[in-house]
C-alpha cells in the first residue's frame, strides 16, 4: 500500500521529532523551510497529502491555489506529540476513503470502497479483479497485451493461461453492456485492451 505524505513547512522541530520516528508512522514526512519553497517544489496531490503549518505562520492557508481541506494547523505550543499524531491518521484514512468513494473513470465514478461502478443513476458491483482491470487500463490509456495484465494484474511471473485474463474481462465487458448499454467500455485492440 502506498504511504500518504505529510508536508511540514517552517516547522523543523515537528520535522525533526517526526524524522526520528518515521519508521513507525505510515506517512512520509516532507519538510520545506519556507511557503514559497513548498509552493515552487511541485503540484500538491490533494487525494495523497496533507499540509503542517507552523501556528505562527498561517500565510499559505490564505493561498488560493493550495486546497484548505489538506490543512493541519497547530493551534498551540507545546502539544502532544501522540494527539497530533492520531489526528494525521485519522484526517489521512478521511482523505483516503472519499477518494476512494468516486473516482472517475470515462463518465463513470468507480467507488472502491464499496466496489460499485456508478453512471447517472446506475450502479454495478463489481469483483476486486475488475476494479483491479478498470483502474490498470484507466491509468495507463494504452491498449495492454494479455501477457501485462497478467503479469500486473495477476501478479504472476510465470505463464498463466491468457483465457483466465481474456475470460474475467469478456465478463466484466458484458456486465458493463447489460447494465449500462455501453459496449465501448473496454476496448479490445490489436494490441490489447483499454479504456479511453
Amino acid at each position: 500500500m502506498f504511504k500518504q505524505n505529510i508536508h511540514i513547512i517552517n516547522f523543523e522541530i515537528l520535522y525533526k521529532i517526526l524524522y526520528e520516528i518515521k519508521n513507525n508512522l505510515n506517512f512520509n514526512i516532507l519538510k520545506y523551510d519556507t511557503e514559497h519553497d513548498f509552493l515552487s517544489s511541485h503540484d500538491i496531490d490533494n487525494k495523497n497529502s496533507l499540509i503542517i503549518v507552523n501556528p505562527n505562520n498561517n500565510n499559505l492557508i490564505n493561498n488560493d491555489s493550495v486546497d484548505k481541506r489538506i490543512f493541519i494547523k497547530l493551534k498551540e505550543l507545546p502539544f502532544k506529540l501522540n494527539d497530533l499524531i492520531q489526528n494525521i491518521n485519522v484526517q489521512l484514512i478521511k482523505q483516503r476513503y472519499n477518494y476512494q468513494s468516486h473516482i472517475a473513470v470515462k463518465e463513470y465514478f468507480v467507488d472502491l470502497n464499496s466496489r460499485i461502478i456508478k453512471n447517472k443513476n446506475k450502479n454495478l458491483k463489481l469483483t476486486q479483479k475488475e476494479v483491479d482491470i478498470i483502474l490498470f487500463l484507466n491509468e495507463i490509456k494504452e491498449p495492454q497485451k494479455i501477457n501485462l495484465l497478467q503479469k500486473k494484474i495477476w501478479h504472476y511471473t510465470t505463464e498463466l493461461e491468457t483465457h483466465t485474463v481474456e475470460t474475467h474481462i469478456y465478463r466484466l465487458r458484458k456486465k458493463i453492456k447489460d447494465v449500462f448499454n455501453d459496449d465501448n467500455f473496454i476496448i479490445s485492440h490489436k494490441d490489447g485492451y483499454l479504456i479511453k
